[in-house]
């Protein structure tokens, strides 16, 4: 066990997330995830709660791909207000009412336009219901904190 007083100078490093995707698995980059993300040099982690398709006013839109469009929307504002960047989060779970395969263009259309070439690792779970009565899509976030 190492020890140092209490006014020994402390040199922190910068956080990093670096993306792992095995070659022995197959490439999920077209269906915008990463397979794992290791973040380093942590000091904070922020959960965010699942985001819909509801506007400021809690009007939610009866289009899927609107519904997507303000989940990520309303994701992004909320990372910003615990003082993180998309570039940080490491993991999303998504939720799809009567998931179908060709509703994946359009999440994964909205997830790059928001997280760019930087893609979380991602878990979909196709659901029968969400909370609100016609809410399709529902998002959340672990969001890890650089050390400041």
């Amino acid at each position: 066990m190492t020890t140092s007083s209490p006014n020994a100078a402390v040199q922190e490093k910068a956080m990093t997330t670096t993306v792992v995707n095995s070659d022995t698995l197959f490439n999920p980059a077209p269906y915008g995830f990463s397979h794992a993300v290791v973040a380093e040099n942590v000091q904070k982690i922020a959960y965010i709660a699942g985001q819909g398709g509801e506007d400021k006013n809690g009007k939610l839109d009866s289009n899927f791909a609107n519904q997507v469009k303000q989940a990520y929307k309303n994701l992004k504002v909320a990372i910003e207000s615990t003082n993180a960047e998309t570039k940080h989060v490491t993991k999303l779970t998504t939720y799809v009412v009567n998931y179908e395969p060709t509703m994946l263009d359009v999440m994964t259309q909205e997830l790059v336009a928001v997280f760019g070439e930087h893609l979380p690792a991602q878990t979909l779970v196709p659901v029968p219901r969400l909370t609100l009565d016609g809410m399709l899509f529902e998002v959340d976030a672990v969001v890890v904190i650089e050390n400041n």
